[in-house]
C-alpha cells in the first residue's frame, strides 16, 4: 500500500530508480541488460534521467492539482491511493483523514450505499462510469456532484481506477427548477384549484430554497386589504397576523410590496424600523422570523394581485440564484392568479348573460308589442308570447311562412310586395296591414322591420315589432273629416289663413288669401310659395324669425309687406300659432294675416311728425336738460356740437355738481352712437377691490363670490358710450386696463386672459387736477394725454349768475309738477339770495334748495328762508373773482415766496421742496402749471 502523499506517478518513478542497481549488477535478462546499457551508456547518463523524471513529476502534479476539478486515484478495492489539493481544500480533510476508505466521510451518508454498490459494479465488470453523489464541502454543506472513474490496465484487470467529480450543484438545481416550474404550470393547465397551486408553488421553493419558509397573499376584491393565498410552512397564528392587514406601506412587507408594486427587503428585522405603527417586526420575531422577502405579484397589464414571500430564521440577503427563484415563482403565482380571477370572471358573466337572457325573454313577453325575428330571407324564426296570444296561433302553426295566415287577405299581395323589397334592399322599413284577433277581427298594425348585420355587412336576422293602430286609423279618418269642416269654417272667414305643417311647410290656404294673391290651392304647396308673395326686403328677417319659432314651437308674429294680386304690397300682421295633440305633439301651424297698412302708414307719418317736432324741441331746450343763457356755458355747448359727431375721447373737467354727465350725455345723443347705450361710472363710488370686475367683468370663480360669469361696462356699452365720473379716483392697476382700452380696444375680465374686443367711446370727466396727481404719482400721465384728446371745462355757477334765474324758473316748474303745485311768483329777495350766494355745490346744489323750497313753501309764492344759504358770499365785484382763481393766486404767492428763500432750488435739504413738504417733481410741475420762472430767484455767484 502507498505511503499517503504518494501517487501512481511517483511510485513508478521510484520503481525504476531501484531497479538500476539490479540492472547494473546484472541480475536481469541480458536483453533488459543490453538495452539499458544502450540507452544509459554511463552512471551519470542514469542520474540525469532520473532527475529528469522528478521534474516531470513535479511538473504533473501541479498539473493536477491545479485543473478545476476534484481528481483521485484508487485502488480496486476502493481504497485511496492519491487525491488533487482541490478536493483536500473542498472537502476540508487533511491526507491523512482521507488516505484509505476515510474519503467516504466526505460522502452523503444517503448516498454511499449506492456509491458503494455503483462501484462495485464497475469493478467487476472492469469499465468506466459515472455516478452522481452529494459531496460535503468543508463548511458543511452539501452539493451535488457528477463523479466518473476510468480504470488503468497492464495488459490485464484494472490495477488503479482514476476519477474525477465535477461540482453540478446548479445544473441539478436549474434541471429541478425547470421540472418544478412545468410541474406547476400544468398543474395550472390541469384546472387545479389556486389555493392547492399557490400550496405547491410555497412547498416546491421551500425544498428548493433549504432553511425557508414561504407564502403568498392576495388583495382583496375591494384593493385595500390583504387576504390569505398560501402558507403551508406557517403556523397559524403568523398567517392570521397578516391576512386583513390594509394596503399600505406601513403595515408590513407584504402589504407595502403590493401597495408600491415593488420588491422589500428586510435582511435583519432585529434593526429594521420600517412597520413600527402596526408592530409588525415585533410579531415576526415573536415566530423566530429574522428575515423577509417580498415581492409584488402583478398581472400582464400591470395590476398589483398580491405578493410572494419568502422568510428565513436568520438575516440573510437573497443572492442573484435566490432572486431568479424568486421572479420565476412569482410569475407563476401571477400566472395562476390572474387566471384565477379571469375566471372568475368570466364564471360571474357568464352567469350575469343567462341571467339576462333569461330576462331579456321575460321583458320580450311581456312588453306590450307583438314582436318577432325572421331570417335573412324572409322565413319566421321567433315570436313572442303576445304574437301567439292575440293571433290564437301555435308556434307550428306561425313557424317559417305559416305566419302569413294571419293577416288579412286584401292586404297580403302589398304586404309581402313590401317584405320582399325590404330583403332585396336591407334597410329598414314600416309596412300597414290587417292583422287577425283570435277571435277572428281584423286590426290595423303598424309593422317596424330593423336588420341586424354581422361583421361584414351582411344581414342575418329581422327584427321587427307590429304595433296596434286601429285607433289612430279611426282617429286620423275622424281628423280628416274635421279637416274638410275646417277648410269649410276658414274659407268662409274673411281674414287670410294659412295652414302649416309641424316642421312650417304649407298645407293649405283659405279663400280670402287665395283672392288676395291671385294664387291656386296647388301653388300654396309648392316651394317657394313665401317668396311669390312677401316683399324681398322681408322675406329673410321672416325666415331667421320662423327658424327660430318653429324650433322652439312658441307662438310668433311678424310684421311684413304680402303681394295683392294688382302688384301693390300692403302690411300684413302675421301671426303663426302653435297646435299640438293630446299628447302636446305639435302637429300644425296656423298663421293668420291682418292687413294693418293703413295703420303703418298712419304711424310713419306720426313717426315724421315726432322726429320734426323733436327737433325744433331740440334746437329750443338748449341741449335738453342744460338750461342757460351764458356765453361761458354756449360755448361749452358749441364745443359739443363738434366734437359729438367723432369717436374722440372727451375729458370734461369742472367743479362737483356744475353738470358734467349732462354734457357727457349731450355728446352721446348728437353722435352716431345715440340709438346704443350709454352707461355711466361713478369711479369714486365704487370699491376699488371691485372697480376691474365692475368695468371690464369677472369670469366664475375668478374671486369669492365669483358664482357666475359677469358682463363689465366696456362689454355692456359696446357699440355705444361710457362715461367714466370722477376717473381721477381710479386705482393704477385699473388705470393700466383703462389704457389698454383705449389703445387695443379691448378688455379681458378677471380671471381670464382672453382679449374681448370692445367698440366703446370714452367720455370722462372729473373735478380734480389730474396734472397734480401725475406729478405726485397717482395717475399715469400716459393715460392722462389719451383722455384729453378733447379737454371740456364747465364753468362753474358762480360765473354764469345770467343762468341762476333761468334754472330757478325751470327746476320750480320741474319740481311743482312733480309735488302737484303750481307757483305764479318767485320772492325777489329769495332770488336775490341766490344770486349772492358763491353756489360751492353749483346747479345740484341749487337744485336741491329749490326742491326743498317747492315742497316746504304754502301758496303760490316761493321762496326761500335765508337761513338756508347762511355761507357767507365773498364781496361783490363787478365781476366776482372765481374761487379757483384766488387758489391758484395763493398758490403762486407761497411757491415764489418759498423759492425766494431758497435762492431758486427746488430740491434739497435747503431747496423750496423741502420747505413746503412737497416731493421735488410735484413742485416742479406745479412751477411749470403755474407758469413760475424760477431762476429770477436764483443769486448770481
Amino acid at each position: 500500500m502507498s505511503s499517503p502523499g504518494s501517487s501512481p506517478i511517483t511510485d513508478h518513478i521510484g520503481a525504476k530508480a531501484e531497479a538500476l542497481p539490479e540492472v547494473c549488477a546484472g541480475t536481469s535478462g541480458e536483453s533488459e541488460v543490453t538495452d539499458v546499457a544502450k540507452r544509459y551508456p554511463t552512471r551519470k547518463d542514469l542520474e540525469i534521467a532520473l532527475l529528469e523524471s522528478r521534474e516531470s513529476e513535479a511538473h504533473l502534479r501541479r498539473i493536477i492539482d491545479t485543473i478545476p476539478t476534484l481528481a483521485w486515484c484508487n485502488l480496486p478495492d476502493g481504497s485511496n491511493e492519491f487525491l488533487n489539493k482541490r478536493w483536500h481544500d473542498y472537502t476540508g480533510l487533511s491526507p491523512e483523514e482521507a488516505h484509505g476508505l476515510g474519503w467516504k466521510a466526505a460522502i452523503h451518508p444517503e448516498d454511499l450505499p449506492m456509491l458503494m454498490q455503483k462501484w462495485e459494479a464497475l469493478r467487476d465488470a472492469d469499465k468506466s462510469g459515472e455516478c452522481e453523489v452529494r459531496l460535503r464541502r468543508f463548511d458543511g454543506a452539501f452539493r451535488s456532484f457528477l463523479c466518473r472513474v476510468e480504470p488503468l490496465r497492464y495488459e490485464g484487470p484494472a490495477v488503479r481506477w482514476y476519477g474525477t467529480a465535477t461540482d453540478i450543484e446548479d445544473h441539478k438545481r436549474e434541471e429541478d427548477l425547470a421540472a418544478g416550474e412545468k410541474l406547476l404550470l400544468e398543474m395550472v393547465t390541469g384546472g387545479h384549484s389556486m389555493q392547492r397551486i399557490l400550496e405547491a408553488i410555497c412547498q416546491f421553493v421551500e425544498s428548493t430554497t433549504r432553511g425557508c419558509y414561504c407564502s403568498v397573499v392576495l388583495v382583496d376584491p375591494s384593493g385595500t386589504r390583504l387576504e390569505h393565498g398560501a402558507a403551508p410552512s406557517l403556523p397559524d397564528s403568523f398567517v392570521t397576523s397578516i391576512v386583513g392587514r390594509p394596503l399600505n406601506a406601513d403595515s408590513g412587507p407584504c402589504a407595502m410590496a403590493a401597495y408600491l408594486n415593488e420588491q422589500v427587503i428586510a435582511a435583519d428585522l432585529t434593526t429594521e424600523t420600517r412597520w413600527a405603527a402596526y408592530e409588525w417586526c415585533p410579531m415576526a420575531l415573536a415566530h423566530g422570523v429574522r428575515a423577509c422577502w417580498s415581492t409584488p405579484i402583478s398581472s400582464s397589464g400591470g395590476a398589483v394581485l398580491g405578493a410572494f414571500a419568502i422568510y428565513y430564521s436568520e438575516p440573510k440577503m437573497p443572492t442573484p440564484l435566490d432572486q431568479s427563484i424568486i421572479d420565476q415563482f412569482t410569475h407563476i403565482a401571477s400566472i395562476t392568479v390572474e387566471r384565477q380571477r379571469s375566471q372568475e370572471a368570466l364564471t360571474n358573466a357568464l352567469d350575469e348573460i343567462r341571467r339576462s337572457e333569461a330576462k331579456l325573454r321575460q321583458v320580450i313577453d311581456t312588453i306590450p308589442t307583438l314582436a318577432w325575428c325572421n331570417l335573412s330571407d324572409g322565413p319566421n324564426e321567433f315570436l313572442n308570447k303576445k304574437w301567439h296570444e292575440y293571433t290564437g296561433l301555435s308556434h307550428e302553426e306561425s313557424h317559417g311562412w305559416g305566419w302569413q295566415v294571419a293577416f288579412h287577405p286584401e292586404d297580403l299581395p302589398s304586404l309581402m310586395g313590401k317584405w320582399r323589397e325590404l330583403l332585396i334592399s336591407g334597410e329598414p322599413g314600416e309596412i300597414e296591414a290587417r292583422l287577425r284577433r283570435h277571435d277572428g277581427v281584423f286590426r290595423w298594425f303598424l309593422i317596424r322591420v330593423e336588420p341586424l348585420r354581422d361583421q361584414t355587412g351582411k344581414v342575418i336576422r329581422w327584427y321587427g315589432t307590429s304595433t296596434d293602430i286601429q285607433e289612430l286609423k279611426q282617429t286620423e279618418e275622424k281628423l280628416r273629416d274635421d279637416e274638410r269642416e275646417l277648410r269649410r269654417i276658414t274659407d268662409a272667414i274673411p281674414q287670410a289663413i294659412v295652414v302649416l305643417g309641424p316642421e312650417g311647410e304649407p298645407l293649405y290656404a283659405n279663400q280670402t288669401t287665395l283672392d288676395y294673391t291671385g294664387l291656386t290651392a296647388e301653388d300654396v304647396v309648392s316651394p317657394g310659395f313665401r317668396e311669390r308673395i312677401f316683399h324681398p326686403e322681408d322675406v329673410q328677417d321672416l325666415r331667421e324669425k320662423r327658424k327660430t319659432a318653429l324650433e322652439r314651437g312658441l307662438p310668433f308674429e311678424a310684421e311684413i309687406r304680402a303681394l295683392r294680386n294688382d302688384g301693390e304690397y300692403r302690411w300684413f300682421l302675421i301671426r303663426y300659432n302653435p297646435f299640438r295633440n293630446e299628447q302636446g305633439q305639435l302637429t300644425r301651424w296656423y298663421a293668420t294675416g291682418t292687413d294693418i297698412d293703413d295703420r303703418v302708414k298712419a304711424e310713419d307719418r306720426t313717426r315724421n311728425e315726432n322726429l320734426a317736432l323733436r327737433e325744433q324741441i331740440d334746437r329750443n331746450s338748449m341741449f335738453e336738460d342744460i338750461v342757460s343763457s351764458s356765453e361761458s356755458l354756449r360755448k361749452v355747448l358749441r364745443q359739443v356740437t363738434k366734437v359729438a359727431p367723432s369717436d374722440s375721447t372727451v375729458l370734461i373737467l369742472g367743479e362737483t355738481g356744475a353738470g358734467k354727465e349732462l354734457i357727457a350725455r349731450a355728446i352721446h345723443k348728437r353722435s352716431a352712437r345715440a340709438e346704443q347705450a350709454f352707461i355711466a361710472v361713478n369711479c369714486a363710488a365704487i370699491p376699488p377691490s371691485l372697480i376691474a370686475s365692475e368695468l371690464f367683468g369677472h369670469e366664475k370663480g375668478a374671486f369669492t363670490g365669483a358664482t357666475q360669469r359677469r358682463l363689465g361696462r366696456f362689454e355692456a356699452a359696446n357699440g355705444g358710450t361710457v362715461f367714466l365720473d370722477e376717473v381721477g379716483d381710479l386705482p393704477p392697476d385699473v388705470q393700466i386696463a383703462l389704457l389698454r382700452v383705449l389703445q387695443e380696444r379691448e378688455v379681458e375680465r378677471v380671471g381670464s386672459n382672453r382679449p374681448i374686443p370692445v367698440d366703446v367711446r370714452v367720455l370722462a370727466a372729473t373735478h380734480r387736477d389730474l396734472s397734480a396727481l401725475v406729478a405726485e404719482g397717482e395717475f399715469r400721465e400716459d393715460l392722462l394725454y389719451r383722455l384729453t384728446v378733447v379737454p371740456i371745462e364747465i364753468p362753474p355757477l358762480r360765473e354764469r349768475l345770467a343762468d341762476i334765474p333761468l334754472l330757478v324758473e325751470y327746476f320750480i316748474d320741474r319740481f311743482g309738477k312733480r309735488a302737484g303745485k303750481k307757483f305764479t311768483t318767485i320772492d325777489k329777495k329769495s332770488l336775490k339770495l341766490f344770486e349772492g350766494y358763491n353756489w360751492p355745490g353749483n346747479v345740484r346744489e341749487l337744485q336741491n334748495v329749490i326742491e326743498r323750497a317747492v315742497i316746504l313753501c304754502d301758496g303760490e309764492t316761493f321762496s326761500v328762508e335765508e337761513s338756508w344759504l347762511k355761507r357767507e358770499a365773498p364781496p361783490r365785484l363787478a365781476r366776482p373773482e372765481p374761487l379757483n382763481g384766488m387758489l391758484v393766486k395763493q398758490e403762486k404767492q407761497i411757491i415764489e415766496a418759498a423759492l425766494a428763500q431758497s435762492n431758486g432750488r427746488i430740491s434739497g435739504t435747503a431747496g423750496a421742496a423741502a420747505k413746503l413738504g412737497l416731493p421735488s417733481r410735484t413742485l416742479d410741475s406745479k412751477i411749470k402749471r403755474l407758469k413760475i420762472n424760477k431762476y429770477k430767484f436764483k443769486v448770481p455767484t
